[in-house]
């Protein structure tokens, strides 16, 4: 065994895939912040408009990661795919500068909605293969495994902080082209820091089978086909993004498929307690639909309402709405910590909450937010600006529900899914993301429907936060029945060979 070369303990191999990471997400989270004002102010969409298409994009951006996942598996392995759609989402970023004039009739429209499509397949293939290689580099029994991806979490938020910060102030500052230009460039430093870096990553993440992905496959190598079907891939979704309610028809029936079959296996094919943990995990998954449809207001409602009727102003001097996208990143870095560390200290108390009942103070939290941003326009008065506390204070609680929600749900699937149906639910977990992505666009198109005054917001926003708390209470009663579906009792540690 060579010796390893480390970096505050880890493998250097790390902070390159930290790099990579914080870039990628400065690229995506800076791209988004101003995509729904892009969408209303150049290209002349109506809100309702904006807000379906704004949804459709994101849905594809959260289930293209199942067919990139599984190309990297079976034949690309993980370094490949992820440097291939690091390329993929370079020429996207930069297809975005291309502004055109804001007609929908002219060519311009088209390049933009094909470096949605770049922008898509190559989150697909990049997004959950950088996190297979970080923990590629550790030894199942290693001790620094979880250290390393809270490091490479921290990436993930610093890039998510950066990108509205920076790309957001550009582009409502400067023109649309400088913004999305600064997100082109990061992605660009992320994409030369990968491939300079490729020493450090100590061979892993290649393909498992080198010698049948250079076999040509009708004359050509299946390795360049894979790479002609990623592009085949853009085509689809360059079309798919443009007719949103296909992609709400294919989450439709293709998440009843998904699900008509897991409930199969589990009632016909699984034993009982195997069963049972299948049940709880289904749950989860439906709650955590309704968290991400509400939560997912970020990017389109609550930016389009920060924009509009939000006193933006900060030590005196007024700050694109874009910029105030950055503030989630930004408490998740600071009370990350704070809630690893929460949870451990309960548990050793034996206080520590259910995973359901996590679930529950999650939605409870998610409605509070939009209650206590309804509690700020109201006192505020008709016709007045809203004080930017308030955002602050909807972020804040958003986020700490966030926390309560999204790594508990991984660490749930995980837990829950029998050895042989591991990737499946997983699969699934993130399916329901995409399908509250998709369900968050059809709620924003609903408070931004034609002739919907000001008024409309505060009563959906209203709407939204008490169906969350009651929601959240009734997922809390009913915590201890789920958690006993979960046989917490019973788990076991999986023996896997290498």
């Amino acid at each position: 065994m060579t010796d390893e070369k480390t970096w505050l303990g880890h493998p250097r191999g790390l902070f390159v895939l930290f790099f990579v990471e914080m870039w990628e997400r400065f690229s995506y989270y800076g791209m988004r912040a101003l995509l729904i004002f892009y969408l209303v102010k150049h290209w002349l969409y109506a809100d309702a408009e904006a807000s379906i298409i704004y949804g459709a994009y994101t849905a594809l951006v959260y289930i293209t990661p199942v067919v990139g996942g599984y190309l990297a598996d079976r034949y690309l392995g993980q370094r490949k795919a992820v440097q291939f759609g690091a390329v993929m989402l370079t020429i996207g970023h930069f297809l975005m500068i291309f502004e055109g004039d804001g007609g929908r009739n002219g060519p311009a429209i088209n390049i933009f909605w094909l470096a949605l499509a770049f922008i898509i397949v190559g989150v697909g293939f990049l997004k959950a293969n950088i996190s297979v290689i970080v923990g590629q580099l550790y030894p199942r029994t290693d001790l620094r495994r979880d250290p390393a991806y809270t490091i490479f979490y921290m990436g993930i938020n610093l890039g998510g902080a950066l990108g509205p910060i920076i790309a957001g102030y550009l582009g409502e500052t400067y023109g649309w082209s400088y913004g999305f230009g600064a997100a082109g460039v990061g992605m660009l430093l992320g994409l030369i820091a990968f491939v300079r870096g490729r020493p450090l990553l100590l061979g892993k993440g290649e393909p498992p089978a080198p010698q049948r992905l250079a076999a040509p496959v009708a004359g050509i190598k299946l390795e360049w086909l894979i790479y002609l079907f990623g592009f085949v891939m853009v085509g689809i979704c360059w079309w798919l993004v443009q007719n949103q309610a296909v992609v709400g028809s294919l989450l439709g029936v293709s998440g009843a498929i998904l699900i008509g079959f897991i409930l199969f296996t589990a009632v016909f094919k699984l034993p009982s307690v195997d069963r049972d943990r299948i049940l709880a995990a289904l749950f989860l998954m439906i709650m955590s639909i309704v968290f991400w449809a509400l939560f997912e207001q970020a990017g389109s409602s609550i930016n389009l309402f920060t924009d509009r009727r939000v006193d933006r102003h900060l030590f005196g001097a007024e700050v694109p709405a874009s910029v105030f996208q950055s503030i989630n990143s930004i408490y998740i870095i600071l009370l990350a910590p704070v809630f690893a560390v929460l949870w451990t200290w309960l548990g050793r108390r034996n206080l520590e909450p259910s995973a359901p009942a996590k679930f529950g103070l999650a939605l409870i939290q998610l409605g509070a937010g939009f209650l206590v941003l309804v509690a700020g326009v109201l006192s505020a008065g008709p016709g007045q600006l809203t004080p930017v506390i308030f955002i602050f204070l909807l972020y804040l609680l958003h986020t700490t529900g966030e926390l309560c929600l999204s790594p508990v749900g991984l660490s749930a699937m995980n837990r829950l899914s029998p050895l042989h149906l591991a990737s499946l639910i997983m699969g699934t977990w993130f399916f329901s993301t995409a399908a509250g992505q998709f369900a968050a666009g059809l709620i924003a198109a609903a408070i931004g429907s034609e002739g919907a005054g000001p008024e409309r917001v505060t009563e959906v926003y209203s709407s939204a936060g008490w169906t969350a708390v009651a929601v959240g209470v009734a997922v809390i009663v009913i915590a201890p029945l789920i958690k006993r579906l979960m046989h917490l009792d019973k788990l076991s540690d999986h023996v896997v060979d290498d």
